[in-house]
């Protein structure tokens, strides 16, 4: 079996893979590209793998005119700047003993032993320069099926890092056939050393949570997590049942991870999100328990946040919004609170022309934003 592609025959590839193999080594590119690229989904980053100890890399990469950069070569890693790209060359290595996410490496390894290092058989594919795909571990037919499963022992690859708890589940809703279910054994060991996520940091768990929200339909591995306690580890009090609703509701237009994160948790924990998107959460969560009309969340929280507080109140409440919702929050984005300070100078002034921009603003939210200038002026007894 071959895979193409531009990700393949683009030069830089192309320099990488033969300043290699020129020199006599095996250059091949591994896990995600060859996985995308035999499922049909987009690939973003080429990793090669290769038997040249990463002191050779460097020096092969300097002769052929290319910048070899040591991200993280104590690991085998070497990004080699190749046409304006970086890829991220390692050496075949082998975990002679692991402490969770730290582990001692080997470098020597055979092809079979880098292979059985890795998480999921689906990544344990490699292709070399014409597209020829190997595969030491029989991880082709689990993708061909879509079977997500741990190389070899689950047990043994999550106590390597218990990050692939995490994974697991969001590999699954990105490559999984959601009919299939999920691999019983990897299910189990998940389960078993759910309570050590409690051991890694905010960060990772918060950009795998990120990833796996951001699935086209996350919500059949969300709720796997629920049942195999890993959901309460790590969004302690989060509720899955609004999910799969809101998934259904947003149809051919799925949210990010944010609209769908406030749907299952009132509170975000330890999560690293970004201030913004911190003060987004607490904006959809506080609309979730309002009653505010499509047209006022458009007005008060912009096109985008509108849509997701109306969808994810909607999914909380299991009761579909209105059929012209989308227009309702679409016509709150796009108006104009009628009133004007100047409008109600000279007659008040300081904080009563505050109080009373308050009271009118609050009158037009809740009429769906009906009401003229001249309505506003008379509630407030200046017309």
């Amino acid at each position: 079996m071959r895979v193409s592609g531009e990700w393949l025959e683009k030069p830089g590839t192309q320099a990488v893979l033969s300043m290699l193999t020129g020199a006599g080594h095996h250059a091949l590119a591994v896990g995600g590209c060859v996985r995308n690229a035999l499922l049909g989904v987009p690939v973003t980053d080429v990793d090669i793998a290769t038997d040249a100890l990463p002191e050779k890399v460097m020096e092969l990469a300097r002769a052929a005119g290319l910048k070899p950069v040591p991200t993280g070569i104590a690991h085998g890693t070497v990004t080699v700047v190749s046409d304006g790209e970086g890829y991220e060359v390692t050496t075949f290595r082998h975990v002679e003993e692991s402490f969770g996410r730290h582990a001692r490496v080997s470098f020597g390894a055979t092809l079979e032993q880098d292979a059985a290092r890795r998480d999921f058989t689906m990544n344990a594919l490699y292709a070399d320069a014409s597209g020829a795909v190997v595969d030491p571990l029989g991880g082709l037919p689990d993708l061909q099926a879509r079977r997500l499963r741990f190389i070899r022992n689950a047990d043994a690859r999550i106590r390597e890092d218990y990050l692939r708890i995490l994974r697991f589940f969001r590999f699954h809703a990105q490559y999984g056939d959601p009919e299939q279910g999920l691999d019983p054994d990897a299910l189990a060991a998940c389960a078993d050393h759910a309570d050590q996520l409690g051991t890694l940091s905010a960060e990772r768990i918060t950009a795998e949570l990120k990833k796996l929200l951001a699935a086209p339909d996350p919500a059949p591995a969300v709720a796997a997590m629920a049942q195999a306690g890993v959901l309460r580890q790590v969004l302690p009090g989060a509720q899955a049942q609004a999910l799969p609703v809101l998934v259904h509701l947003e149809g051919d237009k799925p949210g990010g991870f944010l609209r769908r994160l406030a749907v299952l948790t009132p509170d975000i924990g330890t999560l690293r999100l970004s201030k913004a998107e911190a003060r987004d959460f607490d904006k959809l969560r506080a609309a979730f328990s309002g009653m505010d009309s499509p047209a006022a969340l458009g007005w008060t929280l912009g096109l985008r946040l509108g849509t997701d507080a109306l969808l994810g109140r909607a999914a909380l409440l299991e009761t579909p919004p209105a059929p012209d919702w989308r227009a309702g929050v679409m016509r709150g984005a796009q108006a104009d609170f009628p009133l004007k300070p100047k409008d109600l100078m000279p007659m008040l002034l300081g904080p009563a022309l505050g109080l009373a921009l308050s009271r009118a603003q609050k009158h037009w939210l809740e009429h769906d934003l009906q009401p003229t200038r001249d309505e506003l002026l008379a509630l407030l007894g200046l017309a």
